[in-house]
Parts: C-alpha cells; structure tokens; sequence
C-alpha cells in the first residue's frame, strides 16, 4: 500500500481527498501545517506528498524547499487559480505537478496514480536486454540502474525529469509538443501543461548541458516543441 502526506491548512479539503485517495487504496497521513508535514516525512515512508502552497507557519514553497534538501519524492501542488506565480515557483523548486482548486476528484485520482507510477517504477530495476541503453552523442540512460550520465558524469534526476528524458531520448530527432510530452509521460490528456512542462525542460537543461542556452542536446523548435538531437 502506499503513503500519500495530503498537507492543507483546510481540514475539510484534507478530508474530501482522504475519501477520494482511500477508495482507491491508499493510506493517508494527513498534516495541517509545512512544519508538520515535514515532521511526517522524517517519520514515515512516504510515496507521494499532496501540498497546498498557502499555509500558516511555513508555506508550502518553503516545505517543499527542505524536502527537496534530502527526498525525491513526487510532490503535488495545490493551488488556488490566481496562484500563478507560485504555482512556476513550486516548479522551480522541485515540484513535480499541480492541481489548481477546485480540483475534479477524477483529475486528482488520475494524478497521483500517474506520479507513484513514475516513481515506483523509476525505483525499480528493469530486465536486462539492449534496449535498455538509450544514447545520442555523450549523454547516456541506463534504464536498468536508472543511471543517467554525460561525458561519464552522473546526472542527477528526478523521477519526473528522467521520464521525461527517456521519452524524448527513445525517440531522438523526432519533435514532439508539450501535449505530446504531457500525454506520453504521464498518460492522461494534457490540459494547461505549458508551465509544467517548461518548467522541467528547463531543469534538464540545466543538468545535461555544459551551456544550457546553447544547448546540445535538448532542443526547441520554437513554435512545435521539443526533441532530443540524434547525434
């Protein structure tokens, strides 16, 4: 079973997605403050953390901001619609989804299941055979150890941004939009995700390349989308 830490300030909407999530067999932990939240990550085995970003105390940008410190696990953002700024914010620092309030129970479920999926099976080790090596140029992927490397250095990922490299890496030279990307790797419709998937290219980016704005690898095709150069 899984842990998921739903963090609000409002207990009803902490409550409304306890129902939603145990239905669909997942263990909550629930937490009303980021100093709390942060209490229950030190002390449980969590899979995937719900969190608002407007609380008292320690907001969630600042939460989010020390998890990131030692834990990869997907986080979720809930935020209010005219939280746009905040919601880049959240993304920048190391959030790998929202959620803008109020949210459909059906798009939360689809969500979270699309996120532990990733993130389970990016902890996991894959059968050996060929495939498993996806390579352009100097930038490598083992998909058996999840080991990502460029010139024969290690890259670090989160399991968000590796999905989203092994998909473009397994199709180099191929352009794909951001609702492809969206579609592809988290498999469900794409609806608003410009700034998600922006905001993680750019974090690639920043990891693979030597001059990220002159990148080598992870290019744009201004007015299509994205691709990784065949080498």
């Amino acid at each position: 079973m899984y842990n998921i830490l739903v963090v609000d300030d409002d207990k009803e909407i902490v409550n409304a997605i306890e129902i939603y999530l145990k239905r669909e067999g997942y263990n909550i932990i629930k937490a009303y403050n980021g100093i709390e939240a942060l209490e229950k990550v030190a002390d449980n085995d969590i899979h995937l953390i719900i969190l608002d970003i407007m609380m008292p105390e320690k907001d969630g940008i600042e939460t989010l901001a020390e998890i990131r410190k030692t834990k990869t696990i997907p986080v979720i953002l809930l935020s209010a619609k005219s939280e746009d700024y905040d919601k880049i914010s959240g993304l920048d620092t190391g959030a790998d989804d929202y959620i803008t309030k109020p949210f459909n129970p059906l798009e939360l479920i689809a969500r979270v299941k699309s996120n532990i999926r990733r993130y389970v099976d990016f902890g996991s080790i894959a059968k050996k055979n060929d495939q498993n090596i996806l390579k352009t140029g100097e930038l490598e992927i083992d998909d058996e150890t999840k080991k990502v490397t460029v010139d024969g250095k290690d890259i670090k990922l989160t399991a968000t941004e590796y999905n989203i490299l092994k998909f473009l890496l397994k199709n180099k030279g191929k352009v794909f939009s951001i609702s492809q990307i969206y579609e592809n790797v988290w498999n469900e419709e794409s609806y608003g995700a410009e700034n998600i998937i922006a905001v993680h290219i750019r974090h690639i980016r920043e990891k693979i390349e030597i001059n990220p704005k002159e990148p080598k690898y992870l290019k744009v095709i201004w007015g299509i989308g994205y691709k990784i150069e065949d080498i």
